[in-house]
């Protein structure tokens, strides 16, 4: 068992065993994440990953880090091995969350969110400068330094996960050749700093009220602008133009105490604001053609909402940076970019759906009473599954519930307040959640699931539904929903 490797080497670095060890959520990565309690009421983080190579390059950049006195999560102790490591606990707010309200309020940010977002701004040249050396990068994983490989993967990523699903013509040749110059643009400075490449809300935790930086195990030596590109025109952040002035103001303040010593890089000797501005806007436009392509791949071919949701922001920006004129020096891509922006993003998503129907999964969920049979897979492919519900507390056994269904909230609290409908369920959403991702991995177009109890009316309505929503959230799939008993059709998409 993995958290025994966890509870071995905590018990020899603190040598007493501690009081508890709880699995936390996974955030997408291979590595899984442990919250450990000591008898004193202490908490530590430790983490157990796939890739011995990804948690070494963590825990070498991690103490070099430290040493430089930077705010990232101390390693306290690691296995021989590197594959378990306990390091310093953060807490559980990050500034993703901290700033939600702003965010959700579409960048309308208070001015303490706008203070903390100044503040790790303000802390971004520290960590490229100071985190950056020889020594570093030989650690990084996979690779030391951006280079053309990294920057043609990139490209390509979006030429084949989002661009060709368009369904634009465009010559491949002439595009290739934009891309050789845009690369050879990208790479023209020989940086010696710390490129963080996931620097973004997420992984600042806060902390004591101090912002700490996590998961930087895939930076590389790198040029400077990229990580403000990557932070500032994050889609769904919804910066306002006048906010990221202020906050390009409080980055390019804090970088003058490193472009103006004796020891700055050669590439940043002398750099002025004009200078900058111009290669940070050159970086813009390759990160939104960078997550187009990921939103792309998660999104239009695995088919999960929140990326889905990403495409329309990062479009605006887009549009922004075309307007700006960071593509003319590239008239191929430029105008295959004005053309995959002149279509709204919903006029986008359904050309793709039209050009790819064979591709589209539709997940078929039921409720019925078992007395009347189970539902028929019209499909003919039989896949899927039937769940009995039986098993939990009934409703139906109620005067004052004979009349409603699980769609009903009074139905809901009386599943809920026992809580064994919710213990049901969560051994389903796993079951349900890795075929559909399986079926959208090998394009599989039909899946059902039925939800059977006595009467079809009360506890399988409840878990049909719930399940209906939780798979169109997740993964953005079309949803034919049928309470069969109740003569009640839905179709989400």
């Amino acid at each position: 068992m993995e958290q025994e490797r966890l509870i071995e080497l905590y018990t020899r670095h603190f040598g007493a065993a501690p009081s508890s060890v709880r699995q936390l959520p996974g955030a997408g990565s291979n590595r899984r994440y442990y919250r450990i309690e000591a008898a004193d009421g202490a908490t530590y983080i430790g983490c157990i990953g796939t890739s011995a190579e990804e948690n070494r390059s963590f825990i070498a950049l991690s103490r070099h880090f430290c040493s430089q006195q930077l705010p990232v999560p101390q390693v306290l102790c690691a296995s021989d091995d590197s594959s378990v490591y306990i390091q310093q606990d953060l807490g559980t707010l990050s500034l993703f969350d901290y700033v939600r309200e702003g965010r959700e309020a579409g960048g309308n940010y208070s001015e303490a969110e706008q203070a903390m977002l100044r503040r790790v701004m303000g802390d971004l040249p520290d960590l490229q400068f100071r985190g950056g050396s020889p020594d570093v990068f030989r650690h990084c994983y996979p690779q030391a330094e951006m280079d053309r490989t990294s920057v043609m993967f990139d490209l390509n990523y979006f030429k084949y996960c989002f661009l060709k699903l368009s369904g634009l013509e465009f010559n491949e040749y002439t595009l290739q050749a934009d891309f050789d110059r845009l690369c050879g643009d990208l790479l023209c400075e020989d940086a010696d700093t710390f490129l963080y490449r996931d620097f973004q809300a997420r992984n600042v935790m806060l902390y004591g009220g101090k912002p700490y930086y996590i998961d930087f195990q895939g930076g590389r030596r790198g040029p400077i602008y990229y990580d403000v590109a990557s932070f500032l025109w994050q889609a769904s952040a919804r910066y306002g133009d006048d906010l990221r002035r202020q906050l390009i103001d409080v980055y390019w303040q804090s970088l003058q105490r490193y472009i103006t010593s004796a020891d700055a890089p050669a590439c940043y000797r002398g750099l002025t604001r004009e200078h900058f501005l111009r290669r940070l806007h050159l970086f813009v436009f390759f990160r939104i053609l960078q997550v187009l392509g990921a939103y792309g791949y998660r999104g239009l071919w695995e088919k999960k909402r929140h990326f889905i949701d990403s495409i329309a922001p990062a479009l605006d920006n887009l549009r922004a940076e075309l307007r700006l004129g960071s593509a003319a020096a590239y008239p191929c891509l430029q105008s295959v970019l004005s053309r995959l922006t002149a279509d709204t993003p919903r006029q986008l998503l359904d050309k793709i759906a039209t050009l790819e129907p064979h591709k589209r999964l539709i997940v078929r969920v039921f409720s019925f009473s078992f007395k009347k049979g189970i539902p028929e897979d019209a499909s003919g492919n039989g896949g899927g599954y039937v769940f009995d519900c039986r098993s939990t507390n009934n409703p139906g056994r109620y005067a004052e519930y004979k009349s409603v269904t699980g769609l009903d909230q009074s139905v809901i609290d009386f599943l809920e307040r026992d809580g064994e409908i919710l213990q049901f369920l969560s051994s389903v959403y796993p079951l349900v959640d890795f075929h559909t991702q399986r079926w959208l991995d090998r394009g599989f177009t039909d899946l059902q699931i039925s939800f059977g109890c006595t009467g079809g009316q009360h506890r399988s309505v409840y878990c049909a539904q719930h399940v209906a929503e939780h798979l169109h959230r997740k993964f953005g799939v079309e949803v034919h929903l049928c309470h069969r008993e109740q003569g009640i059709r839905q179709v989400l998409k």
